[in-house]
């Protein structure tokens, strides 16, 4: 299926998507969980030729895949805690996404301030061995610079016992986006993508004439129509909520504290405008203090701020922002800028839930020492449970769960795909020029498809900074957008990086897809959502 095969008719493209689904058939694959993780794992098969199906409860990058501090990165703060090969993985997939997408994932430029006489030094030469690690792969060489270079690269920077900094160069990317462009090349590549399909139940697996099956209960949140699923091998790459699919799976087997897999952190950010910092270099504060570092990332066309480690038990997929994590967030920033942050400056707060793997001992601690690694179990019969990593390493993730897969003998051994050169979905041509992703949002972020958006009717018309009434509508025929909430959190970043906007482009964009035909074309949740988007205290 082409990338524009959904424009003809947007009105059936989900009638189609299910009615695929409800043919008689045995997947090679079922994929559970449309983060990251899910659709690497389901564009790596569907290019080896496995039949795949994708079953998002939600959204794509619903969950924790869209709510990441927008880095591809190495992991500097890795390095200091001595985890080579993890650093050395990240730094060569970096390059892989920025080679794939580089519409949506970019160089970026960071520096790292010194305070103290031998922070420069030191900060300096651990930045130099992660320019050594990345070989190749490295993005710009590592700089020491003077306090007046300093703080030209960082404008709004406290100049006070400033001595000088370091600047090193990472990535920085659009995540939802990157996840949906996933999405779209998986199913280019054959694969049935589908999102708003909750997997209600698992049924270990019964042999028939072609050996071992699982079944998979799904029902469409939109119409609550259910239908079975049959696959030779389930995925369970349902992030920090992995442990609920395997506990269906398991049943007595997994309860108990020794079967959890995830321990939750909670990261929050801060959205403000770009004043509070202008220039086009990103902050880093290497140790706050609770040991984190902090950043300050210009990002379509405003500041992300942040973030925290929380250890958080409950798994809501919109967790609030703790009042201490706000106060801290801002007390931090305040040490480092000239302009203190102030709760009236906040645009947007977005949370995120880390899937950390769960050792024994983490159950009532911290989660900054737990390991960022990820981890592939296969603990029933036709169920392959994955969790854990990062977005950086998306793609080593899905070869290693499909290796998992062959060792199992839960599928027959197939060459890898080449994926570390299969160009997404909206990849303009090598060396042709992109935008940054820091400047204002716009239509540099679709890339190639670029002329197909603005094919649509109202690319003139704006709803919003950024918004045209033509992307709402290519989002629901070409991008499988079903909600207000699709289109303003993920198709386009709105309310990621301003609530207020979001909740006043609501209404047009709904009255948009309820003329495409989208499944749910309310506002009210939404209205709902984006007050949790700002801090409390704060209406829309």
């Amino acid at each position: 299926m082409t990338a524009d095969a959904f424009i003809a008719e947007p009105q059936s493209a989900r009638a189609r998507a299910f009615a695929r689904l409800r043919q008689p058939a045995v997947w090679d694959l079922a994929v559970v969980g449309g983060g990251a993780t899910g659709l690497g794992v389901a564009l790596d098969a569907a290019l080896r030729g496995f039949s795949v199906v994708l079953l998002e409860s939600h959204d794509f990058a619903g969950g924790t895949s869209s709510r990441s501090t927008k880095l591809l990165h190495g992991g500097v703060r890795y390095l200091a805690q001595g985890n080579v090969a993890l650093v050395r993985e990240a730094l060569a997939e970096r390059a892989t996404v920025l080679r794939i997408a580089p519409h949506l994932a970019q160089p970026l430029p960071f520096v790292m301030p010194s305070y103290s006489w031998w922070q420069t030094p030191f900060y300096g030469i651990g930045l130099k061995l992660y320019d050594l690690m990345a070989g190749r792969a490295g993005l710009g060489r590592t700089e020491f610079l003077s306090r007046a270079q300093t703080l030209a690269a960082l404008p709004g920077l406290r100049g006070e016992h400033l001595r000088g900094g370091v600047q090193y160069w990472d990535g920085q990317f659009d995540d939802a986006r990157l996840a949906l462009a996933l999405a779209r090349s998986a199913e280019a590549a054959g694969a049935l993508v589908i999102n708003h399909a909750d997997v209600t139940g698992l049924r270990a697996p019964e042999s028939d004439a072609r050996g071992a099956v699982s079944e998979l209960d799904v029902s469409d949140r939109f119409t609550q129509e259910t239908y079975q699923v049959r696959a030779r091998c389930a995925i369970n790459a349902t992030g920090v909520w992995v442990d609920r699919l395997r506990n269906q799976a398991l049943g007595a087997q997994a309860s108990g504290a020794a079967a959890r897999m995830v321990s939750p952190s909670q990261g929050v950010h801060l959205v403000v405008d770009r004043d509070v910092m202008p220039g086009h270099h990103a902050l880093l504060v290497p140790k706050t203090q609770d040991g984190r570092v902090l950043f300050a990332v210009p990002w379509l066309g405003k500041l992300i701020l942040g973030t925290t480690d929380t250890p958080r038990q409950d798994l809501s997929r919109e967790p609030d922002a703790f009042a201490e994590e706000l106060d801290f967030i801002l007390s931090e920033s305040a040490q480092v800028l000239t302009r203190p942050v102030t709760p009236a400056d906040i645009r947007s707060v977005w949370v995120g839930l880390r899937p950390l793997v769960a050792p024994p001992q983490s159950a009532d601690g911290g989660t900054k020492t737990i390991s960022r690694e990820h981890t592939i179990v296969v603990d029933a019969p036709g169920l392959v449970t994955v969790t854990g990593g990062k977005w950086t390493t998306y793609r080593a993730m899905a070869e290693d769960v499909l290796s998992r897969c062959f060792e199992a003998g839960l599928l027959p051994e197939r060459p890898p795909a080449d994926t570390e050169h299969h160009r997404l979905v909206g990849a303009p041509a090598p060396g042709a020029t992109t935008t940054p992703i820091y400047a204002a949002p716009g239509l540099h972020l679709y890339g190639s498809e670029a002329s197909a958006v603005q094919a649509c009717p109202g690319a003139d018309r704006l709803l919003a900074p950024g918004l045209s009434e033509a992307m709402v509508r290519f989002a629901v025929r070409s991008e499988q957008a079903q909600t207000v909430e699709d289109v303003l959190a993920r198709r386009t970043r709105l309310l990621f990086l301003d609530a207020r906007a979001a909740a006043a482009a609501a209404p047009e964009t709904a009255r948009i897809l309820a003329e495409e035909g989208a499944a749910d074309a309310s506002t009210e949740r939404f209205l709902q959502l984006c007050q949790r988007y700002l801090p409390p205290g704060q209406a829309i």
